[in-house]
C-alpha cells in the first residue's frame, strides 16, 4: 500500500452513530428496552456515537436510565425532531462515522437518510415496533431493521 493509498484510508470514515428519536421510540406501545437499540445499531459495526434525544418533560429515571447504558443524552426545550436531524445531518456531511443510524417511527428524518446515502454513507433505520415502523424511512435507508421481528 503506497502513501496515498494510506492517507485515503486513514481519511476513510468508521462505525455506527446512532440518533434514537426518545419521544417517538420510547412509548408504553412499543415496550422497547435501549438495549435492543443499542445492539441492532451495533451489529452493524462499533459505535462511534449513542445518542438520545428527550424532550423537557424526560423523567430523572430515564435520563439515568439511559447514561447508565452508554447513551449520550441531549434534553432540548425546542423540538427533539430538529435537533437530532441537524446533529445526525453534521455526522453524515463530516464524515464523522461511516453509518448513521436512526431509530424512530417519524418520517421527518427521511431526509437526513437520503443526505447521508448523497454523502456516501451507509443508512440504517430502526423502527421501534410492526405498527411504529415507517415504510418512508425504511425505503430511504439502505439497511433497515424492525425491533421486536
Amino acid at each position: 500500500m503506497d502513501i496515498v493509498d494510506r492517507l485515503r484510508s486513514s481519511t476513510q470514515p468508521e462505525g455506527v452513530a446512532l440518533f434514537v428519536d426518545g419521544p417517538n421510540v420510547l412509548r408504553e406501545e412499543f415496550d422497547v428496552d435501549l438495549d435492543d437499540v443499542r445492539e441492532a445499531a451495533e451489529r452493524r459495526g462499533p459505535l462511534v456515537t449513542t445518542r438520545l434525544y428527550l424532550d423537557e418533560h424526560a423523567t430523572p429515571g430515564l435520563i439515568q436510565a439511559a447514561e447508565t447504558r452508554g447513551f449520550e443524552v441531549i434534553v432540548t426545550s425546542g423540538d427533539v425532531d430538529v435537533k437530532l436531524a441537524v446533529d445526525a445531518t453534521a455526522f453524515a456531511i463530516e464524515g464523522r462515522a461511516e453509518t448513521i443510524a436512526i431509530a424512530s417511527r417519524d418520517t421527518d428524518f427521511k431526509p437526513v437518510l437520503e443526505a447521508a446515502n448523497r454523502h456516501g454513507r451507509r443508512t440504517f433505520a430502526i423502527a421501534p415496533g410492526t405498527h411504529g415502523r415507517s415504510d418512508a424511512l425504511r425505503n430511504a435507508a439502505t439497511d433497515s431493521v424492525t425491533l421486536g421481528e
